[in-house]
């Protein structure tokens, strides 16, 4: 091989290279943009069944210093009807913001929670771009921290997350239970939820590609469980089509005590609360939750 041919050689290996290092980040950030948009899959404007707001429940725009110019994360502040009761987070899963959320929130503050519900940014009325799994895990800690203003008994403070929001509730409180100086929640809520996005999402598509190698959002609830620190009630549908119930068996095997799992005979990904009935609130006073 002459010189020049081997020359030629090099200079296209290093073309080559370069044209990998310029368009992989490019094709890597488009790949993450997909998998986002397909996690979160929002549906823009009001749920078809949303009829409006119950009386008592107050809108706002929540104000912190990590919200970028142009960004605004919008709540629902509902009351209880009982003075200091316990006041609950409600995190919401994909697809659907708050409109699509009430029926569920109506349950939740029936049985004495006062309830504050966030839209993630990018969601209904709260301003951002779309989402990620840093980005929800942000707007649950500034919720947090604004219910700290609303609920000052850090024990009558508990959070709760439905489906994806189940992710984002399980990291809020592992983020809490590692900082020794910050109040811990009174207790944690996981209702049809799942172990992790890779599993949930093998099970969904029913594949054997191992698909934690090519995920960027990890949602990874499954190594968090046992560190959260408080009471963990953890429930699903046994009849859930989209998440089987196997994945909150899994998440409540990891728990530690004190612990609860309630599964839910003939209920789907949505309609546990209601199906459950006196069953969920029975369930949260064994971990000494009281409520009305």
């Amino acid at each position: 091989m002459s010189a020049l041919t081997l020359l030629r050689r090099r200079r296209m290996s290093l073309l080559a290279l370069l044209c990998l290092a310029i368009v992989l980040p490019i094709g890597c950030a488009k790949l993450e943009e997909t998998e986002r948009k397909l996690v979160f899959r929002i549906e823009p404007g009001t749920a078809r069944w949303f009829s409006g707001l119950p009386v008592g429940v107050k809108e706002s725009e929540l104000q912190s210093s990590a919200l970028a110019p142009g960004e605004s994360l919008h709540a629902w502040w509902w009351p209880a009807a009982r003075e200091n009761a316990p006041t609950l987070l409600y995190l919401h899963g994909s697809r659907w913001n708050l409109t699509g959320q009430l029926f569920r929130i109506e349950r939740l503050h029936a049985m004495g929670f006062a309830v504050l519900a966030i839209d993630y940014r990018g969601f209904g009325q709260s301003q951002g771009q779309l989402p990620s799994e840093g980005s929800v895990y942000q707007d649950a800690r500034i919720a947090w921290e604004h219910l700290a203003s609303l609920q000052p008994d850090a024990g009558k403070r508990f959070i709760y997350g439905h489906s994806l929001g189940g992710a984002v509730a399980v990291n809020l409180a592992h983020e809490l239970a590692q900082e020794p100086s910050t109040p811990q929640a009174g207790g944690l809520i996981v209702e049809s939820s799942f172990t992790n996005l890779a599993e949930v999402t093998q099970a969904v598509t029913n594949t054997a590609w191992p698909l934690h190698w090519l995920l960027s959002q990890e949602f990874d609830s499954l190594s968090k469980i046992s560190d959260v620190g408080v009471p963990v009630l953890i429930a699903h549908g046994q009849n859930d089509r989209f998440v089987p119930a196997r994945f909150s068996e899994a998440l409540y095997a990891a728990a530690s005590e004190p612990k609860r799992l309630l599964l839910i005979n003939g209920a789907n990904h949505n309609n546990g609360l209601s199906m459950a009935g006196n069953r969920y609130r029975q369930a949260l006073q064994a971990l000494g939750i009281a409520l009305n």
